[in-house]
């Protein structure tokens, strides 16, 4: 039970991790990671990648925080 619970809290933390690197800046000394993305698409096609990325590390975050306190609790 406590390897399948460590196994989805090492999962969702990666995804969760990754979400947050792909998100575009707010700060134009970073911008230059996610600036080429932007570029190539419309201003509506990077918003909607950015809220999908958004809403991603929001369920990775609640995941993360569920199992971990279940793997708390039977560990």
């Amino acid at each position: 039970m406590t390897i399948v619970l460590s196994i989805v809290v090492i999962i969702s933390a990666l995804f969760m991790i990754v979400t947050v690197l792909l998100q575009s800046s707010n700060n134009k000394g970073l911008g230059a990671i996610a600036g080429e993305i932007t570029q190539n698409m419309n201003k509506a096609q990077a918003a909607s990648v950015d809220a999908k990325l958004a809403l991603g590390t929001k369920i990775a975050a609640a995941i993360f925080v569920v199992f971990a306190l279940l793997l708390w609790m039977f560990g």
